[in-house]
């Protein structure tokens, strides 16, 4: 093959272009903040993947229709995975406008107590989480009441935002809707459910320890709970709360647990979920339509903009208002353009050698199965610290290893879970990363705040260590599996 001409690069030459980058979006979070997601890092990404082209032509002759071929395989192997992303966003705003979501939010917050309020905070955190695929918007919703109603409890705010983003992290990590638990399957060639189950091994177990925690936290605090009652007043005065709805996520359960595959599922989701809107929720249908006449002309025109467009509820509370409110495809987009530009960087760096030789660096260290997921974890972790980005995270961390465990015989979802565990749940950790901004923004709590209380978020890499050192479900495949 080409690649094999193609002189191995300088580990010092090689880390150029990746210099570059943190440097550039080190300065785009400077200058955009949270919003460096709206183009920011996409051209830090394009001005890296250039620098890598340039050096790699210049030093060592690489020829261009090397890179264009590796960035149109890389793209490639994603463009399933884009066209899942488009259908979440469908999804997404199919299972908002249809009740589901609001439903499952009615019925959660009520399990609420003073004693048990970080725990069940921590729960419906994650319960929200799972069904909208988004931990920013758990957060910058439900998590601000929840921070609200926690501070009327007399409850330290760095403790209820450690609750929130544990649930928030926790869910985003394991639903099919999350757009990096997709990321990270796809950059791996990992199979979305697979990916999702074999996770379970460690999030389980990290989920577990952190509800203990929360649960025993909760004993030393007390308070009343009568805020909870505007917060569900809020949804029901606008949806129609049946347990009807449930019936949605009942289905997408069962086609999941047939292993169906990933396109299927969400598109027979999508379409259950808009039967369901038009049947329970046409006057929020209406509403966004923007018509007033109850025809079926009119709610077909609503549930289309519901899975194409961005809607606006309007109940009457300005926090549930973001909350109910959705992207739908278009609200994707941002995301698939990240992935584009990541996939351009990652192919020309794999075309150029220079991605092999920074991680033989890495993986000359590795001697077993620990050392390998610890590197990854640390890479992970290291990537958000100096990229500032999880997207990007996750692509170079499973850029970079995906061969190694491919040579060494091990599945790839054990990848994939090791780049969740740590590039995923740790980019919150820090404060300079956009989801660290982001959320302390939102919670209006300091990262450094609230980090020591987001048990979740730093048990996860820790436990994937633990479960590679004992050696617990490593499953190993031969290369041909691939």
């Amino acid at each position: 093959m080409k690649e094999s001409n193609v002189q191995l690069p300088s580990p010092w030459i090689s880390v150029i272009p990746l210099l570059v980058l943190i440097t550039m979006v080190s300065l785009t979070i400077y200058l955009f903040g949270s919003d460096a997601l709206d183009g920011g890092n996409q051209v830090s990404l394009f001005v890296a993947t250039g620098v890598c082209v340039c050096l790699s032509m210049w030093i060592y002759n690489t020829p261009w229709k090397q890179f264009e071929n590796s960035i149109i395989n890389t793209i490639g192997q994603a463009s399933v995975s884009i066209v899942i992303l488009i259908i979440i966003g469908m999804m997404s705003g199919a299972w908002m406008i249809s009740g589901v979501v609001p439903t499952l939010i009615y019925y959660g917050v009520q399990i609420m107590s003073p004693q048990f309020f970080l725990v069940s905070s921590c729960v419906i955190c994650a319960l929200v989480s799972v069904v909208t695929g988004s931990s920013w918007t758990t957060v910058a919703t439900i998590g601000i009441a929840l921070l609200g109603i926690g501070d009327a409890l007399s409850i330290p705010a760095a403790w209820t935002a450690g609750a929130i983003i544990s649930g928030a992290y926790f869910g985003d990590k394991i639903s099919p809707l999350s757009d990096t638990t997709i990321l990270a399957s796809s950059s791996t060639g990992t199979d979305l459910f697979t990916h999702i189950r074999y996770m379970l091994y460690t999030t389980v177990p990290s989920i577990t320890i952190t509800l203990i925690i929360f649960f025993m936290a909760g004993f030393w605090y007390g308070g009343e709970t009568a805020h909870i009652s505007e917060y569900t007043s809020g949804l029901a005065s606008k949806f129609n709360i049946s347990l009807w709805t449930i019936i949605v996520p009942i289905i997408t359960a069962l086609l999941i647990a047939k292993k169906v595959p990933s396109l299927i599922t969400l598109f027979v989701s999508s379409l259950t979920a808009g039967i369901c809107a038009i049947i329970l929720q046409p006057h929020v249908l209406l509403e966004v339509a923007n018509e007033t006449v109850d025809t079926p002309l009119n709610l077909i025109k609503g549930l289309m903009v519901t899975w194409y467009g961005s809607t606006a509820v309007e109940t009457g509370n300005s926090t549930i208002n973001e909350l109910v409110s959705t992207g739908g495809m278009a609200g994707m987009m941002n995301t698939i353009w990240l992935i584009l530009c990541a996939m351009c960087f990652g192919g020309v760096m794999t075309a150029s050698r220079m991605l092999e030789s920074l991680t033989k660096v890495i993986i000359s260290c590795v001697r077993g199965t620990f050392s390998l997921v610890a590197s990854t974890v640390s890479t992970g972790l290291l990537m958000n610290l100096s990229t500032s980005d999880q997207y990007i995270s996750i692509i170079l961390s499973g850029s970079m290893f995906k061969d190694t465990y491919k040579e060494r015989g091990y599945a790839p979802e054990l990848l994939s879970r090791t780049t969740e565990d740590s590039a995923t749940v740790t980019s919150v950790l820090i404060p300079w990363n956009t989801c660290g901004m982001t959320q302390a923004t939102v919670l209006g709590v300091p990262t450094m705040a609230y980090l020591p209380f987001c048990f979740f978020n730093y048990l996860s890499p820790i436990m994937s260590c633990f479960i590679a050192a004992i050696g617990w479900k490593i499953r190993r495949i031969h290369k041909t599996e691939y």
